[in-house]
């Protein structure tokens, strides 16, 4: 394993050098970290150099209806990828970065071709496998962790429109679970539900 690498030119130098060795890789990311509320999710692509998604980048600079565009175009063009999560519960039980961590490797371990190095988004590595490096703000500098960014990132909102139709009262489908004015206001005034994490001091101060 290698150490988080920071943001400059040298991210395209990391990934050539893969695909000079003909080492196959996937792009990891995940989405849900900030919310009070639901799963955190996690994705693992391995993107086909025939075919280029020109407009991949950091999910969070993209318009909402650019990413559901791109979650199928990704889906489609994609060699292989896998979609994973860690609980609400498990959030609660092992900490947010662990939970993280826990998503990301779930979901590299459950692509189905044969894989021979992870680069993750941000400073940290989960356990694996196999080898990997961590590259800071991946998801804006390597278009797989940027496809891994769309797919976990559009799946968790899907999830939390889904949610909100079960609870209406906090609603889940204008800030996909995270502590806005709105979101908070809610929570004082009807309490916690079933996919609030307990262990986020908001929540917390409220049981």
């Amino acid at each position: 394993m290698s150490d988080a690498v920071a943001p400059s030119a040298v991210q395209t130098d990391i990934e050539q050098q893969l695909l000079d060795n003909a080492v196959v890789y996937c792009g990891v990311d995940e989405a849900g970290a900030g919310p009070l509320c639901g799963d955190v999710v996690a994705a693992a692509v391995i993107l086909d150099p025939d075919k280029p998604i020109p407009e991949l980048t950091d999910s969070k600079k993209l318009t909402e209806k650019k990413r559901e565009r791109l979650f199928d175009e990704i889906r489609e063009k994609a060699i292989d990828y896998c979609i994973a999560r860690a609980t609400v519960e498990e959030i609660d039980s092992i900490n947010i970065l662990n939970a993280r961590m826990l998503a990301m490797s779930r979901a590299i371990d459950g692509l189905q071709e044969s894989c021979q190095h992870a680069l993750i988004d941000g400073n940290k590595l989960p356990e694996l496998a196999m080898e990997a490096t961590a590259i800071i703000k991946g998801d804006a500098l390597v278009a797989a962790i940027s496809a891994a960014s769309v797919l976990a990132k559009v799946q968790r909102d899907r999830e939390m429109i889904k949610l909100d139709a079960l609870y209406p009262e906090y609603g889940f489908a204008k800030h996909k679970g995270y502590g806005t004015k709105a979101h908070l206001e809610a929570l004082a005034e009807h309490g916690p539900c079933e996919i609030h994490r307990r262990s986020y001091a908001p929540v917390k101060k409220l049981l």
